[in-house]
């Protein structure tokens, strides 16, 4: 169990790696990595079933406790990234199929990374795992609810069978592992070490299905995809961050905003994409379990140096931090 948990701290902390070598493994060689298609949905499965082992009581405590500050963060989530995605899709020459994905990875709540990203960042941690923790359970009404608003105009939007879906993949998974926490308590401690392996595992053989899927659309419009992703990402921090200043929230909980409002469940997003759009619809999403698992350390190590530089300006504050 000690070697599982070293390899899965190791795979934990070099993710991107994993994911952009997998990204490039299967654009490459798309025949190698297309059987996984058949398995994306139980794939996401598992990753939820994870994460419901990893989450406790205190983390929907904290949103009792700090009601107002996880409110900004979801607010911020369901609002900040869907608005900028349908910006996008509107203003830009894309396909409807695109369009559609990335109104979709907009509409989708926050990912686990975000907290590890706002961990790295010396961000408000607790704050980050409880707007995950909220957004998350608030995603089978709100994220069908949103696409429906924002991509209905493009292709026909079934709110019902997303929020069905959501349900199967989402929320049963993290009901599950909570449950089986509860119950089993203490036994499961030596499982939940190897969830960073699982994860990293489940995440890389979803990009690698959606990307080997779709090797020949990738190739002719995948860079023009990868900007609008990356614009998407970029001011979904920026916009968090100024959010959270505005609303004269610590530094600490600002970064937590900004990471939360930028970084999706990329992983719920091609998996609804391939289940109820079109396997173009899904690229959105793959590029950015890509991207921002390159971005979310580079704002975390931006953030991280600009509290060092502060507390070396101001000593007080770093007595104080």
């Amino acid at each position: 169990m000690k070697a599982i948990e070293r390899v899965s701290s190791f795979v934990g902390s070099t993710f991107a790696i994993w994911v952009v070598l997998f990204a490039v493994l299967s654009f490459l060689l798309p025949s190698g990595f297309t059987w996984l298609g058949a398995y994306i949905t139980p794939l996401l499965g598992i990753i939820m079933f994870g994460m419901g082992l990893t989450l406790t009581a205190n983390d929907f405590k904290e949103a009792f406790r700090r009601p107002k500050e996880v409110a900004i963060g979801v607010i911020g989530q369901f609002t900040i990234m869907p608005l900028i995605a349908f910006a996008l899709a509107t203003l830009l020459p894309i396909s409807e199929e695109v369009a559609v994905g990335v109104i979709l990875v907009g509409c989708c709540p926050g990912g686990t990374s975000s907290n590890v990203m706002t961990y790295l960042s010396k961000g408000d941690t607790a704050l980050s795992v409880s707007i995950t923790a909220v957004s998350t359970i608030l995603a089978p009404i709100l994220t069908p609810a949103l696409i429906y608003l924002f991509a209905s105009q493009w292709l026909e939007v079934s709110a019902g069978s997303l929020f069905i879906s959501i349900v199967q993949i989402v929320l049963v998974p993290i009901l599950l592992g909570l449950i089986i926490k509860a119950v089993l308590k203490d036994k499961v401690e030596a499982g939940v070490k190897a969830i960073p392996l699982v994860s990293v595992i489940g995440i890389v053989a979803i990009v690698a299905a959606v990307v080997s899927g779709n090797q020949a659309k990738i190739a002719e419009t995948g860079l023009l995809i990868f900007l609008i992703v990356v614009l998407h990402n970029t001011l979904g921090y920026v916009i968090g961050y100024v959010l959270g200043k505005l609303l004269r929230m610590g530094p600490k909980q600002q970064k937590a905003v900004s990471i939360e409002v930028g970084m999706q469940n990329s992983g719920l997003g091609a998996t609804l994409a391939s289940a109820h759009f079109s396997p173009l619809s899904a690229v959105p999403s793959a590029i950015f379990s890509v991207w921002h698992n390159i971005s979310g350390p580079i704002i975390a190590t931006i953030f991280r140096k600009m509290q060092e530089k502060e507390e070396k300006n101001n000593p007080k504050k770093r007595q104080s931090a």
